[in-house]
């Protein structure tokens, strides 16, 4: 699935399989992550990560509380137990 910049779409809450890589790691952090971290904890390249985590943003399953850095919402550590 290709990232669709600037595009809005419909957004689904069901969740990909990369999409689950990257909450978990999230949901299971201390603290905030880089995408560069979550690359390296997922095994997904950065440009992957990115673009799933502006998915995860507008689906409201992630935050980003400081520049560059990311967290699970506590929506986004829900939606992974579902």
């Amino acid at each position: 699935m290709a990232c669709s910049k600037g595009k809005k779409s419909k957004c689904s809450t069901a969740l990909t399989d990369e999409q689950k890589k990257i909450l978990k790691v999230l949901s299971e952090s201390e603290g905030p992550l880089a995408s560069k971290e979550i690359a390296e904890k997922t095994g997904l390249t950065s440009n992957q990560v990115s673009c799933r985590l502006r998915a995860l943003k507008n689906k409201g399953f992630v935050e980003s509380p400081e520049r560059c850095k990311y967290v699970a919402t506590s929506e986004g550590t829900s939606a992974l137990q579902s």
